[in-house]
């Protein structure tokens, strides 16, 4: 390999990992953003999964079938899209909180962005059992990470071995991957918002048994029933995604400024 192949392998891999870092609600063009069945047409929002795994309750949002795929109805997304917008908004207006949770991989990297751009928690990869209905616990655990992540900006834990130091270095970054979304949420949210029905139902029953609203994206293979604001949507593919959490991030943002 020569010395300019690897130098522009090196600088592909930085480029991409900048990519990954910026916040894409930071840099989206909201002015040319529409609300609009046109743009959840272009984005994919109306690809449902096969007719085989359409849930029953999600027929009457099902528009047609193509190709054994369902469509599911845009003006009935548009017009759920609305209503929940409109109640994201008085949300954010009472300054409470809205706890974005996406356990499904595609979905992680815009519930956290979304998350972070408004100023709201997120739960990305894994729900821990008990973050709700169990909240004293968690935020207690939540205060050790703190405390250990201050430790070792302090150099607090040089008096330990090498061998010490590895393993609370891992169980810190373990901690964080699983509790950093949450370190700032000292109260239960008012709003729990799910990327997929299925993925997140742990995180909707401890919402719902303690009286906590439930927003979610609403796919054909779900049941919408099991939410207070369903969204029928696509919630597998990227564009599809993207679109939604934008039209949210621009009415939760536009509302802090006011």
């Amino acid at each position: 390999m020569t010395k300019e192949v690897k130098k522009e392998q090196d600088n592909n891999e930085v480029k991409k990992t900048v990519v990954a870092k910026k916040n894409i609600f930071e840099e989206y063009d909201y002015d040319k953003l529409e609300l609009s069945m046109e743009k959840m047409l272009k984005n994919g929002v109306h690809f449902g999964h096969t007719k085989s795994k359409c849930h029953p309750k999600m027929k009457d949002f099902v528009f047609t079938t193509r190709n054994n795929i369902n469509i599911i109805d845009l003006s009935l997304s548009l017009e759920l899209l609305k209503e929940t917008l409109s109640f994201l908004e008085k949300i954010s207006a009472s300054n409470k909180k809205i706890l974005f949770v996406a356990t499904k991989k595609q979905a992680e990297r815009y519930a956290k962005q979304i998350a972070e751009y408004t100023d709201n928690p997120y739960v990305i990869d894994r729900w821990l059992g008990g973050t709700l209905t169990n909240f004293k616990n968690i935020r207690k655990r939540v205060k050790y990470m703190a405390q250990l992540d201050s430790h070792f900006e302090k150099g607090e834990l040089s008096r330990y071995t090498k061998l010490e130091q590895l393993k609370k270095s891992e169980e810190l970054e373990k901690l964080k991957k699983r509790m950093g979304g949450i370190e700032k949420m000292v109260t239960l949210p008012a709003v729990v918002f799910v990327t997929d029905i299925n993925a997140d139902k742990i995180a909707i029953k401890e919402a719902q048994a303690l009286g906590i609203p439930v927003v979610a994206f609403a796919d054909t293979n779900t049941n919408p029933e099991e939410v207070d604001y369903p969204i029928p949507a696509n919630d597998d593919a990227l564009l599809s995604l993207e679109y939604i959490f934008a039209n949210i991030a621009k009415v939760l943002k536009n509302n802090k400024k006011k």
